[in-house]
């Protein structure tokens, strides 16, 4: 028989067991987390996780969503809309998304292994990650196609600009490489790469 909690011990052992997985998911990953790993700060059994999550695949993308909106808020919102021009915009959405690499753990780990995101998908369903959002990816896309057919940013394939962009987010990563020296290496790479993608259209 399932053991019943009351309200305030629920919302303490999911605490705990979210605690656990954006601990143990940004250090040993997804696939080498075990549920008996999870549960015992939680104070619960293995079978009665599922009380709480239907997998350690639903909690990881529970863990996204509790993110979403601060990811979103960053390179969308203080990015993109904040912009007063094409060029002010892709800057702020960089800084904006390298912030996130370097204060989210867990979306730093997506970057860098991605097939904990294919793990997700397999078991929750190729939706899954739509509930999560993209970080502002389908909004980086939307921008860099209207301001194409603004004549502002390079014509052809959207992605190929977005990629070409996206490339910056390579850089945190290796952060180290530089020492003290990274922040000025970063603002220069992401000051260079879109003065030379955007152009005047007049």
């Amino acid at each position: 028989m399932p053991v019943a909690f009351s309200d305030g011990e629920r919302d303490h052992i999911t605490a705990e067991l979210k605690a656990a997985g954006r601990r143990l998911f940004t250090t040993v990953g997804l696939r080498k987390t075990a549920l008996a790993d999870l549960v015992v700060s939680a104070g619960i059994v293995k079978s009665t996780f599922y009380s709480f999550f239907d997998s350690k695949e639903a909690l990881y993308l529970e863990l996204l969503l509790d993110q979403f909106g601060n990811t979103r808020r960053l390179t969308v919102e203080e990015g993109l809309n904040a912009g007063t021009d094409t060029l002010d915009a892709l800057r702020r959405y960089l800084r904006g998304a390298v912030t996130v690499l370097d204060t989210d753990p867990l979306y730093r780990r997506l970057v860098t292994h991605p097939e904990e995101m294919a793990m997700v998908q397999r078991k929750l369903g190729p939706d899954a990650f739509e509930q999560a959002g993209d970080s502002g990816l389908s909004d980086l896309m939307a921008f860099v196609t209207d301001r194409q057919t603004r004549g502002e940013l390079p014509k052809g394939d959207p992605t190929i600009v977005v990629g070409a962009l996206r490339a910056v987010l390579l850089l945190p990563l290796h952060a180290h490489e530089f020492g003290e020296d990274y922040p000025k290496v970063l603002n220069m790479t992401i000051d260079a790469l879109t003065a030379g993608l955007v152009h005047d259209p007049r």
